[in-house]
């Protein structure tokens, strides 16, 4: 980095270390949305359409983990990768990968209780022109998730701005290892905290265009929507 260099010269300069941590940052976060979505999306879909005992209880638990505290999650996946840990032996530990779980574990909850939600009120549009078709289980939850699609867009974007903005679970679970493990946020609190206050006000400009970006397109997605519904 160069000396005397400010924020913005960094930015518009192209800064090797500061686009590194970018590059991590996204890898990261997009890495866990992808996972979150995997997981969530099936399993909001399934809570949405099925009626089972405990169900309003799962759905209160779902939507309580939207607010899980990052540091706890940190701590919980900390434990359970460290040496003494039951996947202790996977070596996971202050490594990207333990990154990705720990934003998994915060964002999945998000985009599971928003498709519930989502997939339950087109459901009640849509159940008798299904039923009369005598569509099947796999036929509805692909039906509705392909015509809820912006609406689901738009969780995936909340879900990264979620993953995006973090920093005490990944901090933990991490280590803020310069060039292997630093984000945008762990880098912004170190950085911080040593006074290197170009460095931290460069990566505070990226991240909060990122997370602009980021909700035009929630925007723009939920706009779609609309005009989809008509």
């Amino acid at each position: 980095m160069p000396e005397n260099a400010s924020a913005l010269d960094l930015v518009l300069a192209g800064d090797p270390a500061l686009f590194a941590i970018v590059r991590l940052s996204l890898a990261v976060s997009l890495s866990a949305v992808a996972l979150a979505a995997i997981l969530g999306v099936p399993f909001g879909a399934l809570l949405a359409l099925t009626r089972f005992p405990g169900r309003q209880a799962t759905i209160v638990i779902l939507n309580a983990l939207m607010g899980l505290p990052p540091v706890v999650v940190g701590l919980g996946v900390f434990l359970a990768l460290s040496r003494s840990g039951p996947l202790g032996s996977w070596g996971l530990l202050f490594t990207p990968a333990a990154m990705v779980v720990a934003q998994t574990i915060l964002v999945a909850p998000i985009i599971a209780a928003l498709t519930r939600q989502t997939i339950e009120d087109l459901w009640s549009e849509y159940r008798d022109e299904l039923t009369a078709m005598n569509v099947g289980p796999v036929g509805r939850v692909a039906t509705l998730v392909w015509d809820a699609r912006f609406s689901l867009i738009t969780a995936l974007l909340a879900g990264f701005g979620r993953a995006a903005a973090e920093v005490g679970a990944i901090m933990i679970v991490g280590g803020n290892i310069d060039g292997f493990t630093r984000t945008m946020t762990t880098a912004i609190a170190l950085e911080t905290s040593k006074g290197d206050l170009p460095l931290a006000v460069g990566l505070g400009i990226v991240l909060i265009t990122i997370v602009l970006a980021v909700n035009i397109l929630a925007w723009t997605a939920r706009r779609a929507s609309e005009r989809w519904a008509g």
